[in-house]
C-alpha cells in the first residue's frame, strides 16, 4: 500500500480514484464494511482505492486531552494494507487544515489533488473550517465536480453501533471480548524495544520495554497477551501498561514478559494482542509483594492462553 505523507507528496500519479475520509482509529468491523466497499467501487471503475485520514486527528489538535487513541499511524497502515487498500493519505491536520473553507477542501484535496470519482464517508462527517461542510455539502460539490458521494452505513452488534468510541469504552472497562467482537480481532498495540530499567530481570521476570506512541492509553492494567514478530507467533505472555506506580514511575510504558524464552530483543518490532484484563495496575509496599503478585499473575495467564491455545487447535 501507498503511504502518502501530506498534501505536498501528492503527484499526478495519484490522481483518479475512489476514496473514503475519516480517522479510521482501530480500523474496526464498520470501518471494514466502509472499506469493502470502496474496494467494489476501485475494481468496477479500475481505479485505485484511497483512504484520507489526519495526522493528528483534529481533536488531538483542539483538545489538551483527546480521546485514546486505539491505533497509531504505523498500526493504522498495517490494519489498512491488511484490508487490501491501494493508498492511504495523511493528511497533516494543522493550521492550514484547519482554515480551509469547506469549498477549499473540496477543489484542494478532492477534485485537484486526488481526482476522486466516488467518495464515501459517514453521514455524520463535518469538514472544513468550523466544520461548515457536511454529507449535503459534498452531494452538491459531487453533482458541480462530477464525483459520486455515497453515505457509509452503521455496522451493528446486538442494536449496538460500532464506532471507535465504544470500542476505547469497552477497552477502558477491561472487557476486552467485547472490543474484540466489534474489531474483529484482538486489540493490538506494536512498538519497538527499547532499553528499560532492567527492575523486572532483577525480580526474575524480564521484560521488554515498548513505548506505547499514544499520549493517551485505551487501556491499563495487567494482561494476558499474545506476542508476535521478531520470529515469534502468538507466544504466551503477560503485559503491563501503566506508570509503574510502585517505582514512582512517570510514562505510560508498555511491559511485556515473555514465557519460557530468552532471547534479545531490542530494536525489534513486536505486535502486542490483549486477550483478558487480569486486574488493574497497583502500588505495592515492598518488592517482595510485588514479585509475589507477579508470579499469581503469570500463573494466571498462562490458564487463560492455554485455554485458548486449546480452543485454536481443536
Amino acid at each position: 500500500m501507498d503511504l502518502i505523507r501530506g498534501l505536498h507528496n501528492l503527484r499526478a500519479r495519484h490522481h483518479g480514484c475512489v476514496a473514503s475520509i475519516g480517522n479510521f482509529d482501530g480500523v474496526h468491523r464498520g470501518h471494514r464494511q466502509v472499506l469493502e466497499l470502496l474496494k467494489e467501487e476501485a475494481a468496477a471503475r479500475g481505479l485505485p482505492s484511497t483512504v484520507i485520514a489526519f495526522e493528528p486527528t483534529p481533536r488531538e489538535f483542539f483538545e489538551a486531552v483527546p480521546p485514546a487513541r486505539l491505533t497509531n499511524l504505523r498500526e493504522k497502515y498495517e490494519a489498512l494494507a491488511a484490508v487490501g487498500i491501494d493508498r492511504f493519505l495523511a493528511l497533516c491536520f494543522d493550521e492550514r487544515l484547519r482554515g480551509m473553507t469547506a469549498e477549499e477542501f473540496v477543489e484542494t484535496i478532492l477534485t485537484d489533488g486526488l481526482g476522486v470519482r466516488f467518495l464515501s464517508v459517514g453521514s455524520d462527517f463535518r469538514f472544513g473550517q468550523d466544520r461548515s461542510g457536511d454529507y449535503e455539502t459534498l452531494k452538491q460539490a459531487g453533482e458541480q465536480h462530477g464525483f459520486e458521494v455515497a453515505a457509509a452505513e452503521d455496522f451493528l452488534i446486538n442494536a449496538e453501533r460500532v464506532s471507535s468510541s465504544a470500542i476505547r469504552r469497552y477497552l477502558s472497562a477491561g472487557e476486552l471480548d467485547m472490543a474484540r467482537t466489534m474489531l474483529g480481532r484482538y486489540y493490538r498495540m506494536s512498538g519497538r524495544v527499547v532499553c528499560g530499567e532492567q527492575l523486572g530481570r532483577e525480580l526474575g521476570y524480564p521484560t521488554v520495554n515498548i513505548r506505547i506512541e499514544r499520549s493517551v492509553s485505551p487501556v491499563q492494567g495487567i494482561f494476558a497477551v499474545c506476542v508476535s514478530g521478531a520470529g515469534l507467533e502468538q507466544h504466551p505472555a503477560v503485559a503491563s501498561v501503566g506508570t509503574r506506580p510502585t517505582v514512582d514511575g512517570k510514562e505510560f510504558l508498555l511491559e511485556v514478559h515473555l514465557f519460557d524464552i530468552e532471547r534479545d530483543l531490542y530494536h525489534e518490532y513486536l505486535n502486542i494482542d490483549f486477550v483478558k484484563k487480569l486486574r488493574d495496575e497497583m502500588k505495592f509496599s515492598s518488592m517482595a509483594a510485588m514479585r509475589l503478585q507477579m508470579e499469581e499473575d503469570e500463573a494466571s495467564a498462562r490458564v487463560v492462553l492455554d485455554a485458548l491455545k486449546g480452543r485454536q487447535t481443536r
